[in-house]
């Protein structure tokens, strides 16, 4: 079975608003905003799109965004579910549109008022609307994303002796390079270790308040099409060489409830192999990778998932000279979730494009293939883009 073309379709816009804690407007019209921008970025009219591809946790519909925005008749539409989990995925099922000819040209797009709306991190929240797989844990305080994770986390830290200092590296690189780009929410805002050894516990021993992804408002969208075609428009074409979607036996939304044990991630995993045997390359090919920051235990946790780096030696892989320019493998180079802003990861897929086409605010120089991997401990995606 063939599971992948390689470099048949490629990203060939993209487009943002900026990122605020009160955007002061609708998620619609940030919506129509990001996409308006992703399609100008083209080189393209609305008129020329016919594929829309968002979140089922997306509040604005593809028939109000087409509306509102200009676009004509559409003949493919989809959402993709599981949360942060689908950022990767959207461009995976908009390309494979592409690649069958059941669209041309198919605009993504996430877009939420997630700091002045409805918070994801709102215990409160989550116990008025508590669904019924819940109530196994629910009553036990396991009621956030910072809880979900601190449970698997500490089942690692554990086993491969880590402890909080370990994940520091992670949110110091992330604030280097938000302080470094104008657009993040933290430009000029970097911070030290012992700043993040003096932010207070969130879910003591395993996270503290700098190990947490932030609120953002904001929106952010792509344009997919024929790689062909995408070399005739006026940016430098980010080719999608693999994509993959995957969840492991027994998945559970961010509990594993039903796996008998916390330790990895093999939802990721299966994704990795695939993008892995799909795209003939491997992680010593990527010369950058936005790897989805909400928390940083999971970003150790992917390294060796993907092959960075053997099981427990993340660690040791994660200083700030290995993850910043220059280093062995550039992380998050606009600042990630943490450093950035938290829009489910759409934006990370916007900071590889900008790697693959020259333009990110910390460059970093000859990058020919970049890793996007999308929200971790859910069923979830993943990216392999190759510059055109």
């Amino acid at each position: 079975m063939t599971r992948w073309r390689p470099d048949e379709t490629a990203i060939a816009g993209i487009g943002q608003t900026e990122f605020s804690k009160e955007s002061g407007r609708s998620e619609l019209q940030l919506a129509c905003e990001a996409v308006a921008a992703a399609i100008v970025d083209a080189g393209l009219s609305p008129s020329e799109v016919d594929g829309l591809v968002t979140f089922t946790m997306d509040q604005n519909a593809q028939t109000e965004v087409a509306r509102n925005v200009g676009i004509g008749d559409v003949q493919f539409f989809t959402n993709v579910p599981f949360g942060g989990g689908a950022a990767a995925g959207t461009v995976a099922q908009a390309a494979w549109a592409v690649a069958a000819g059941a669209a041309d040209v198919v605009v993504c797009y996430r877009a939420f008022n997630e700091r002045s709306g409805a918070r994801f991190g709102d215990a409160g929240r989550t116990i008025a609307a508590m669904p019924p797989w819940m109530a196994w844990y629910g009553p036990f305080g396991l009621l956030t994303p910072a809880s979900w994770v601190a449970l698997h986390a500490r089942r690692y830290m554990e086993r491969y002796g880590v402890n909080n200092a370990d994940f520091a590296p992670i949110a110091i690189v992330d604030r280097m390079h938000a302080a470094n780009n104008p657009a993040a929410w933290f430009h000029d805002r970097p911070i030290t270790f012992d700043d993040h050894q003096a932010s207070r516990w969130i879910v003591e021993p395993v996270l503290r308040l700098l190990d947490c992804c932030q609120e953002s408002d904001g929106g952010v969208a792509l344009v997919v099409t024929t790689a062909e075609r995408a070399r005739d428009l006026p940016q430098t074409p980010a080719l999608i060489t693999a994509a993959a979607q995957g969840f492991a036996s027994d998945a559970d939304m961010m509990t594993a409830y039903y796996r008998d044990d916390l330790l990895g991630l093999p939802d990721i995993g299966l994704v990795a192999r695939n993008l892995w045997n799909d795209s003939g390359l491997r992680p010593t090919d990527m010369g950058t990778a936005f790897l989805y920051d909400h928390f940083t235990p999971f970003v150790l946790m992917q390294l060796e998932e993907l092959g960075f780096c053997g099981p427990g030696e993340a660690k040791d892989f994660c200083t700030v000279e290995n993850l910043t320019v220059g280093g062995a493998l550039p992380l998050n180079t606009s600042g990630g979730l943490l450093g950035e802003a938290y829009i489910h990861g759409m934006n990370g897929i916007t900071e590889v494009v900008r790697q693959l086409r020259g333009t990110s605010v910390n460059q970093v120089p000859g990058v020919e293939h970049g890793l996007v991997t999308s929200g971790t401990g859910v069923p979830t995606s993943g990216l392999v883009l190759t510059r055109g």
